[in-house]
C-alpha cells in the first residue's frame, strides 16, 4: 500500500487536499481535507439581523448570489416576510445567470482541460479537444469566457453589480425593472442563448431539453459528425473513456428545489432514493452536522444546523479537515445538478442513473442539459413581469424570530438557518453543497459522497496527480471556500 497527497484541485481556488491509500494501482481509500477555515458564522453574531445580507454574499465570490438568496429565505422566515412576485421572479433571473455561467465555467474551464493532458496523446480526439478546451489557450474555452462576461451585465443591470450584490432583500429586490430594461434583458439572454445553440449544443436548446433517454441522446449523437458541437464531443470522448463508470455515487441525493414562481417550483424538493427508484419529501428536520472529525467542538453530538455551533477546536487527534460531516437522518447523500434533475424526474437524466448511477458521466451531462432547460425559463421570467406592481414588500418585521432559508446553487443544495433575538443575530448556521459532497467521515465512520466515490478510482504507475482521481474530484466542482465558515 502506497499514501499519495494530491491537491490543489480547482483552478480557480486550490484549497483542497485529498489523501488517498492507494493498493495495486486502485483507490483504497480517501480522506478529503477543507483546509482553510474562515469564521463567518461567527463574525455574524451579534450583529444586527440584516447585517446577514451583507456578511454572507461574502463567503464566495462565485457563488454569491445563492448565498444572498439563502440569507433573504432565511431572514424572511424568521420575520414574517413574504417577498413581492415581481421581486422572487427578479431573483430567479438572478439566481439563475450565476448558475448558469457557473455550468459554463466548469465545463469550459474546469472539467474538459484535463482531456487536454498528454495521458489522451493518443486518443483521436486528443487534437480537437486541446484546440477547444487547452488551459487559457482553448478556442472555445475563449467563447465561453466572452459569452459568460457579457452574461453577467445581466446581473448589473439587476443587482448593480456581481458578485456580492446587495439588490436581494427578504421582501424582494430593491431594484425594479423598467419597460426599456426587460427588453434588453430579453435579448442579453438570447444572445446567451445563441452561444448554447451554436457552441455548446449545435442544437436548439428546446431538441436537447426534450431528449427523453440514453437511446434519444445516442441518436442525437449519431445524427451529425461526433465533433459538431462540444455536447457531442464530451460524449464522444466520455462513453470512450468509461466516465460513466468513474466515481459512483452514494444513491441518496437531496435537492432544495430551485427557482419558484406563480406555478410552483422549476425544480421540485425532494429525495431520490436509487435503491427504491422513487421521490420522498424532504425532512430537514432529520439534517445534522457531525463534528467527530473536523477541528471543531462536537460537544453534544452531531446537532441540527438550527442549534448548531461552529467553534474551533484545532488539536482533536482524529479530526482531518475543517468540514463538518452533514447527514440527512443518519445517511451519506449526494447534491448537484445530477441531484436536482433526478428528484425533477428529467427522462433522460433518469433513464442514464438507472444505467450507471451518479457518475463522473451523469454529474457533467445534468449540468449541461440545465443550461438547456433554465434558459427559456429566465425568458419567461422577465416577460411575466407586471410594469406597475412592486418589486419589493415593505411592512413590519418581528424583532425576533428563528428561519430557515433553502435554495439551489450550481452545485447543489444550500441552506442558512438563522436565530434572531431582540433584531440581532444569535445564531446562524450554514451547510453549502461542498460541505454535502466533500463531508468527512461522521462518527460511525461512514465516509462522505467524495470520499466514497475516489474508492475504486485507477492511479497509473508514475502518476502524482492521477487523472481518474482528477475527474472524480472535478466532477462534483469543489467550491471550498463555500465549505468551512
Amino acid at each position: 500500500m502506497s499514501r499519495l497527497i494530491v491537491g490543489p484541485f480547482n483552478r480557480v481556488e486550490g484549497d483542497l487536499e485529498v489523501q488517498l491509500e492507494v493498493v495495486d494501482g486502485h483507490v483504497q481509500s480517501a480522506r478529503v481535507n477543507a483546509p482553510m477555515y474562515r469564521g463567518f458564522e461567527q463574525i455574524l453574531l451579534g450583529k444586527p439581523a440584516m447585517d446577514a445580507l451583507v456578511y454572507v454574499p461574502r463567503i464566495c465570490g462565485i457563488c454569491s448570489v445563492s448565498q444572498s438568496v439563502a440569507a433573504a429565505r432565511a431572514l424572511a422566515d424568521a420575520l414574517g416576510v413574504t417577498p413581492a412576485a415581481n421581486g422572487q421572479l427578479v431573483t430567479n433571473v438572478m439566481l439563475a445567470t450565476e448558475n448558469l455561467a457557473d455550468h459554463l465555467t466548469h465545463f469550459y474551464l474546469f472539467f474538459m482541460p484535463d482531456f487536454a493532458r498528454a495521458a489522451y496523446a493518443q486518443q483521436p480526439w486528443h487534437a480537437e479537444v486541446q484546440r477547444r478546451f487547452a488551459a487559457q489557450e482553448g478556442a472555445h474555452a475563449r467563447l465561453a469566457l466572452a459569452a459568460r462576461q457579457r452574461w453577467f451585465t445581466l446581473l448589473g443591470t439587476l443587482g448593480g453589480k456581481w458578485p456580492h450584490t446587495h439588490a436581494i432583500q427578504p421582501g424582494g429586490s430593491s431594484r425594479a425593472v423598467d419597460p426599456g430594461e426587460r427588453i434588453r434583458l430579453l435579448a442579453k439572454v438570447r444572445e446567451f442563448r445563441a452561444f448554447l445553440e451554436q457552441t455548446l449544443f449545435a442544437a436548439p436548446l428546446e431538441q436537447i431539453a426534450a431528449l427523453d433517454s440514453e437511446a434519444a441522446l445516442r441518436h442525437w449523437h449519431a445524427s451529425a459528425a461526433p465533433e459538431q458541437g462540444d455536447l457531442r464531443l464530451f460524449l464522444t470522448l466520455a462513453w470512450q473513456t468509461g466516465l460513466d463508470r468513474m466515481g459512483p455515487g452514494p444513491g441518496l441525493y437531496m435537492s432544495n428545489g430551485s427557482y419558484p414562481d406563480a406555478n410552483g417550483l422549476l425544480f421540485a424538493r425532494g429525495l431520490w432514493d436509487a435503491a427504491t427508484g422513487q421521490v420522498a419529501p424532504l425532512d430537514t428536520i432529520g439534517i445534522t452536522e457531525d463534528a467527530t472529525h473536523a477541528w471543531l467542538a462536537d460537544a453534544g453530538g452531531p446537532l441540527h444546523p438550527a442549534h448548531g455551533m461552529t467553534l474551533p477546536d484545532i488539536d482533536k487527534p482524529d479530526a482531518y479537515t475543517w468540514n463538518k460531516a452533514p447527514r440527512l437522518a443518519g445517511r451519506v447523500l449526494e447534491t448537484g445538478a445530477l441531484a436536482r434533475q433526478l428528484v425533477d424526474g428529467h427522462p433522460l437524466i433518469r433513464d442514464a442513473a438507472a444505467r450507471c448511477g451518479g457518475t463522473v458521466y451523469t454529474r457533467v451531462l445534468a449540468r449541461l442539459l440545465e443550461l438547456a432547460l433554465v434558459v427559456p425559463a429566465m425568458e419567461r421570467w422577465i416577460k411575466s413581469l407586471q410594469v406597475d406592481a412592486p418589486y419589493f414588500a415593505a411592512g413590519p418585521m418581528a424583532d425576533s424570530g428563528d428561519g430557515m432559508g433553502l435554495t439551489e446553487a450550481a452545485r447543489g443544495s444550500l441552506g442558512h438557518w438563522v436565530s434572531i433575538r431582540n433584531g440581532k443575530l444569535a445564531n446562524y448556521q450554514i451547510i453549502a453543497p461542498t460541505s454535502w459532497n466533500f463531508s468527512p467521515r461522521d462518527a460511525t465512520g461512514v465516509p462522505g459522497a467524495l470520499e466514497a466515490a475516489l474508492v475504486g478510482a485507477e492511479v497509473n504507475p508514475g502518476e502524482d496527480t492521477p487523472v481518474a482521481v482528477q475527474h472524480i474530484v472535478r466532477s462534483f466542482d469543489p467550491c471550498m471556500v463555500c465549505t468551512v465558515h
